[in-house]
């Protein structure tokens, strides 16, 4: 374990200063890192795999609640964890995707430690990016590519590159892409909002920068905006085995059915298929005004897939994945949620 510097901020301001006095930025090939519960972090730190030269503790900030909004949307804080917000009554009455898809990741034990900031900035669980021995051009800019060749059964059949297939592993950020979240953001040049689907990136020629955060800037809120998804939704999560396990492949549904039974509003995301969660909203307006049925959910799963492709040992995955989003369809549609104790497919 290399040696780094420790600090503490006070608040916010502070907290983006010590970053760019540790003149480690998001640019830089080994940033400075922010310290909250450190469930990802610590253990990247201790297998070498980041080399950040200063680590700041951000766990006396004050982003710890959870709060409306003035337009009826709900605000969550950084520094919240993610057993807090999916037991939280307004997020299980409004928002019940995200409390389930957040239940279907990790443990107890981490759910309790991770924080909804960390885990949207969580990194690739991809084995050669963990195998400081193997070449990776996402922990090592310009070494090549492992995974393109090797061991693939994890990796994206999505929005890949020649340089990076790795895959996003979160369960939650899955959930707030098909509710359209927005990520709020202070830095050195004061403070903005991301729409979800800006925030992480694809990997193109510059897989090591995960998403569009600038240097020293620091992730203080989650923002829903106000909407019914209550009844119609689902988070179904497929993988290796049923607890434990990171997603082969997962879908989140968030559905709205009118009075004459048609479509009304569909947003699908798909996990575990590509550096990012994967929406694709002009496959998601073909299910606007439709009746819900089969025929519907696999036209819409066949444009959600266009030019998905596999690498040798994920190949099974593009079926997979077809299959997982009809399927996903059909529960949110039917108002029976996934459960995520109960893990037998509905």
């Amino acid at each position: 374990m290399r040696r780094y510097d420790f600090h503490r901020a006070a608040d916010v301001s502070g907290a983006t200063d010590l970053v760019l006095a540790a003149g480690g930025g998001a640019d830089a090939a080994h940033p400075v890192r922010f310290l909250a519960g450190g469930t990802n972090l610590i253990d990247l730190i201790k297998a070498d795999v980041d080399r950040a030269p200063a680590v700041i503790d951000i766990n006396r900030l004050q982003l710890k609640d959870i709060s409306e909004t003035g337009d009826g949307g709900l605000r969550l804080g950084a520094l919240v964890t993610n057993a807090d917000t999916a037991s939280h009554a307004l997020v299980k009455a409004r928002y019940p995707l995200l409390a389930q898809a957040i239940l279907h990741g990790a443990s107890p034990q981490l759910r309790n430690a991770a924080t909804n900031g960390g885990n949207i900035n969580q990194r690739t669980r991809c084995y050669y990016f963990y195998d400081t021995a193997a070449a990776c051009n996402k922990r090592e800019p310009g070494t090549g590519c492992s995974a393109i060749g090797g061991v693939t059964r994890i990796h994206a059949i999505l929005g890949a590159s020649g340089q990076c297939i790795a895959v996003h592993p979160s369960d939650m950020c899955v959930a707030l892409a098909a509710l359209d979240a927005t990520v709020h953001v202070s830095g050195a040049h004061g403070e903005r909002a991301i729409p979800f689907a800006d925030y992480h990136r694809l990997p193109g020629d510059a897989p090591w920068r995960d998403n569009t955060l600038e240097a020293g800037e620091l992730v203080t809120a989650i923002t829903l905006p106000p909407a019914d998804f209550s009844r119609h939704y689902t988070y179904l999560k497929l993988r290796d085995r049923q607890s434990y396990a990171f997603a082969l492949v997962s879908v989140a549904v968030a559905m709205q059915i009118d009075d004459a039974g048609l479509i009304a509003d569909a947003r699908v995301a798909l996990g575990g298929a590509a550096h990012k969660p994967w929406r694709v909203p002009a496959a998601e307006a073909l299910l606007v005004g439709a009746a819900p049925s089969r025929e519907h959910y696999e036209r819409a799963a066949e444009a959600i897939l266009a030019g998905a492709a596999g690498h040798g040992d994920n190949d099974f995955k593009v079926e997979l994945a077809r299959r997982a989003i009809v399927r996903a369809l059909e529960q949110a549609a039917s108002g029976n949620a996934q459960s995520h104790t109960v893990k037998r497919i509905l």
